[in-house]
């Protein structure tokens, strides 16, 4: 297990975690991936995950077959080329890096940033993502634009950044990555199959997702669909806020799940960005694990 420390929870299931990510993105599960897919059945056929985000659930399991999916053309831009030509994905960000060291860091970064915004794609979100403040990639709710702010520290030095998209082409072999809504990559789930679920947080991410619309009420519906027909499905969602002391309500029917655990995630920054300003505001929370399955 190349010497890394195991987690072992309350199913005797040990997951070794996996810290290099990728991207940087809003609501990142890299840091605690391993105890997530802790609580995943040991067999399943093909893995799905509707809302593939940064992917670290994703390259935490390393699943023989997968399909990996989001509805966000320039995301899935990104995890396309990482499966089909990782060395393209290498060249995306390394001229990026080295057009951010020919001049200012700040104007620099805003043009890339402008670029994006004049037409959103893969290449250049794959850089801002690693280098906007704190990795916190908002959108503006009216239209998608991209209006994060440069970052206070260097992005990483192009050969770490390849070392890492070597890592994770290894670790998505199995995945095949789709453009889908996630109603619909749910719905072609079969029996036997598990889904992972990791959308937009009702509570603090509409700022963050903007344009992206999203009813939490619809996913419930899809998920009794696959529940009905035999599909495990494990949903990531809003656990607590005010340091841990509210449990964030939501309307979840009663009976879609068999089971809720809640998952501590230490010191968040998801509020890092204010809709008045960049303040900062740090909040120890958790996440909610809801499981249709008891095993």
């Amino acid at each position: 297990m190349s010497g890394q420390q195991q987690f072992i929870f309350d199913n005797s299931k040990a997951v070794e975690p996996f810290r290099n990510g990728l991207l940087k993105w809003i609501g990142n599960k890299q840091r605690f991936a391993h105890e997530i897919v802790s609580f995943f059945p040991a067999h399943f056929d093909m893995y799905i995950e509707p809302f593939v985000g940064s992917g670290a659930v994703l390259a935490t399991l390393v699943p023989d077959k997968a399909i990996a999916s989001d509805s966000f053309k320039p995301l899935v831009e990104i995890w396309q080329t990482l499966s089909a030509d990782p060395e393209l994905l290498k060249l995306w960000y390394a001229e990026r890096w080295l057009f951010m060291q020919d001049g200012e860091k700040v104007s620099q970064y805003e043009k890339i940033k402008a670029a994006y915004n004049a037409r959103p794609n893969g290449a250049d979100l794959l850089f801002l993502c690693r280098s906007c403040y704190g990795g916190v990639v908002r959108f503006r709710q009216a239209d998608g634009y991209m209006s994060t702010p440069c970052g206070i520290h260097d992005a990483i030095h192009p050969k770490s950044f390849g070392q890492r998209v070597d890592e994770w082409h290894k670790r998505t072999a199995g995945v095949r990555f789709l453009r889908l809504e996630y109603g619909e990559a749910m719905d072609n789930a079969r029996s036997g199959d598990l889904i992972y679920c990791d959308p937009p947080y009702s509570n603090s991410q509409a700022i963050l997702y903007g344009a992206q619309a999203f009813d939490l009420k619809n996913l419930f519906q899809v998920i009794d669909r696959c529940r009905s027909k035999g599909v495990r499905v494990a949903l990531s969602i809003d656990g607590t806020k005010k340091s841990g002391k509210m449990k964030v309500e939501l309307p979840i029917p009663p009976g879609l799940f068999e089971r809720e655990v809640f998952i501590d995630c230490g010191r968040s920054m998801l509020k890092r960005f204010q809709m008045d300003g960049q303040t900062l505001e740090e909040e120890h929370v958790t996440d909610r694990l809801l499981l249709t399955y008891t095993i």
